[in-house]
């Protein structure tokens, strides 16, 4: 693939970076379009909530790679690549919370918002982590394959098969977000649901395609878990655990 699509007046333009813009551009098109209409944003709270919410992923993902990797440098962190996407995701979350707080925003009904939104940056990130050969796949002799050549590529080893697993991903976050979008359009029980739903299915999906993952660096728990599959699974226990506790104490916020 190609990491540096092009370089301007000595500026060098990354695929990465490129598809993450894209991808809040869009993300910030769906939050402001449903959020104005469900809750009432405007779009200078769109905006400002994008901010917040870029800044936490951006530190919340270097601080995970700083814990998940021997080699991590200063210089590393301010570099525009190299996030773990649990790192940026618990620290978006209390994030998102305050702001929803200080605007006196429905919590549980802005979450389903964001949910959808995160699938959208989240999947256009994916596709960038393919382009800039980073998260990539173990050695495959399936047809779909991908062989890696630029030299500046993240992908190891180059000229050799891998599983796609970046597009595996973007794909599966797409389809989930589709399915989050009918559940909202005719299957919506109460507010919230798209949110737990989101964190369930990310998890079991994210522990499966952990096994096609051949950046090994990534760091690994008991053996052969690793970080992200066994944060995953953490994940999987607390959303279950949550979903009962609000279903017995009748904190739910059905939909009439």
């Amino acid at each position: 693939m190609k990491p540096v699509l092009f370089e301007w007046n000595g500026l060098a333009v990354h695929s990465y970076g490129l598809m993450i813009a894209l991808g809040v551009i869009l993300g910030a098109w769906y939050l402001e379009k449903q959020g104005q209409k469900e809750i009432g944003m405007t779009s200078n709270q769109v905006t400002q909530l994008i901010v917040l919410l870029f800044a936490a992923a951006f530190i919340g993902g270097k601080l995970f790679l700083l814990f998940e990797r021997d080699h991590f440098k200063i210089g590393d962190f301010f570099s525009g690549s190299g996030f773990v996407f649990y790192g940026s995701f618990i620290l978006a979350v209390p994030t998102m919370l305050w702001f929803f707080k200080k605007h006196r925003f429905p919590v549980f009904r802005t979450l389903d918002i964001m949910a959808v939104t995160t699938c959208i940056v989240h999947a256009f990130g994916r596709v960038g982590c393919f382009m800039a050969g980073c998260c990539y796949g173990k050695p495959t002799g399936t047809n779909w394959g991908v062989a890696f050549t630029d030299p500046a590529s993240s992908a190891e080893p180059l000229h050799i098969l891998l599983h796609p697993v970046q597009l595996y991903e973007a794909s599966y976050i797409l389809l989930v977000g589709v399915f989050l979008l009918v559940i909202r359009q005719y299957f919506r029980r109460f507010y919230g649901q798209l949110f737990l739903t989101y964190l369930l299915l990310y998890a079991i999906g994210r522990s499966v395609l952990e096994t096609y993952r051949g950046d090994y660096v990534r760091g690994y728990v008991f053996g052969h878990v690793s970080n992200a599959q066994f944060t995953a699974i953490c994940i999987t226990v607390f959303t279950t655990v949550l979903f009962t506790w609000l279903y017995r104490s009748g904190r739910l916020v059905r939909i009439k």
